[in-house]
């Protein structure tokens, strides 16, 4: 694949990885590590019918870390380029082994332990080029754009359609022995209608993202469902300040999920900032709550053999019954906490939520009855987490519901609360699973949060 896709096939990759690592030794570097990535992609944006940009990529680029010293008390100093000539490399080791020369000795630092790393990886089909043209990128994001202003009259105005198709491919090394990469792909189309008129005026989007083009939603229906979530907010009105149980819709449940993987992650963790300090093998979450990361499933938009260090990925209960089972760490961040390394240098990897309790009722209907009265949220303004207390305040917009229907548009309201509280009053997922980055969850209803408003 990467022999027609790409300039440099994987087989060159790592020919350059391998020089890389030779010039580090002969430099009298104890340790190395480096990484070579290759891509191409193409964006296109139209609006009201016209192109607004055509963009085509084509990147390279090598980072280098240079280690110095023995054991974990060592140096190190990292250096990058975009040139993969054999003088620009040799260049690139010597700018990092310098840098190192004057950096401090950290007792944490050093490549993973040999035990750690994946030496055989496997295969996850994680990519499928979209050999697309511009003028059929084009083409599909005017299908996307019409199928929303077609759906209604009130539809105004557009803030454009776009296309994007990237493919791209990487080999990572290090200086005791591990050697392995990729290619991968996301390609993804998306729209943002615009309903009403002057100071009645919502907007929405929505997008569909998949590595492989086959699986992406039809732009006449990604286009559809915005023109009707836009229509949906118009004449929203204010509430007045009032606790109440809130229904956040799945693709917001998936920073819920995001805020709990920031808590639990090392850097958070040995800084001593969060609020889920000390939490493993404790109860934070109801015990009909699990979470799992699953890094092998195939084609996987979180999918990884192996994480950026090129540590083993294991599929593994983060969450059981509501007590944490793990941390994410990288081989840095464990060494600080004295423990061992998880695989998550970069993230987690395919994290999925979900409640024993989910039944086939569970539908986003039926989360709304469950929900019964209270706020429906679609969509949170500013980050508003503070990581180190817990603090939870946002901005949002939604709906007000009423024995299980949806009764009116409501914005300009804020829902607070704090996170240790949140989690623990998390009632039920819903079956509406989505996909949004790494993580895949339902809708999740909340106990409990104060609504600011009039």
């Amino acid at each position: 694949m990467s022999d027609t896709v790409f300039t440099h096939s994987q087989d060159q990759l790592k020919q350059l990885a391998q020089d890389v690592l030779r010039y580090a030794k002969e430099k009298g570097a104890s340790d190395a590590a480096v990484d070579i990535s290759e891509g191409s992609g193409l964006s296109v944006a139209v609006r009201k019918g016209k192109i607004e940009t055509i963009e085509q990529n084509k990147d390279k680029g090598i980072g280098v870390t240079v280690y110095m010293g023995e054991g974990r008390n060592v140096r190190r100093g990292n250096a990058s380029t975009s040139d993969f000539s054999q003088q620009a490399l040799k260049e690139t080791v010597e700018a990092a082994y310098n840098i190192a020369r004057f950096t401090a000795i950290d007792d944490c630092a050093g490549l993973p332990d040999v035990e750690n790393l994946e030496m055989n990886p496997r295969d996850l089909k994680l990519c499928t080029p979209w050999l697309i043209t511009a003028e059929e990128a084009v083409e599909l994001a005017q299908r996307c754009e019409a199928a929303a202003l077609s759906v209604d009259k009130r539809i105004t105005n557009s803030e454009g359609a776009s296309v994007y198709a990237q493919q791209s491919h990487f080999v990572a090394a290090n200086s005791r022995g591990f050697i392995g990469g990729y290619p991968f792909s996301r390609h993804t189309i998306s729209v943002a209608p615009i309903a009403g008129k002057g100071g009645n005026m919502q907007r929405d989007d929505w997008y569909s993202s998949m590595r492989d083009p086959k699986k992406l939603a039809k732009p006449e229906a990604i286009g559809r469902y915005a023109a009707e979530r836009a229509l949906a907010r118009l004449n929203a009105c204010k509430l007045s300040t009032r606790k109440c149980p809130v229904l956040f819709e799945a693709p917001l449940a998936a920073g819920l999920l995001g805020a709990f993987v920031q808590a639990v992650s090392g850097g958070a963790l040995y800084r001593k900032s969060t609020f889920l300090l000390d939490s493993l093998g404790k109860q934070v979450l109801p015990d009909h709550i699990q979470i799992l990361e699953d890094p092998h499933v195939i084609g996987g938009v979180g999918s990884a053999p192996f994480d950026e260090e090129g540590v083993k990925t294991h599929r593994r209960e983060v969450v059981k019954d509501g007590v944490v089972q793990g941390y994410f760490l990288s081989t840095y961040s464990a060494r600080k906490l004295g423990m061992e390394t998880t695989g998550n240098s970069g993230g987690s990897h395919n994290l999925s939520i979900t409640s024993s309790l989910t039944t086939a009722a569970d539908t986003f209907k039926g989360m709304l009855k469950k929900l019964d009265t209270g706020l429906l949220v679609t969509e949170l303004m500013g980050q508003g987490v503070n990581y180190v207390t817990g603090d939870y305040s946002r901005g949002a917009s939604g709906y007000w519901v009423e024995k299980g229907v949806i009764q009116y548009p409501v914005e300009e309201i804020t829902i607070a609360g704090n996170m240790k509280d949140m989690l623990r009053q998390i009632v039920a997922i819903g079956n509406d699973t989505l996909i949004r980055g790494t993580k895949e969850t339902g809708s999740i209803l909340l106990e409990n949060m104060t609504i600011a408003g009039d």
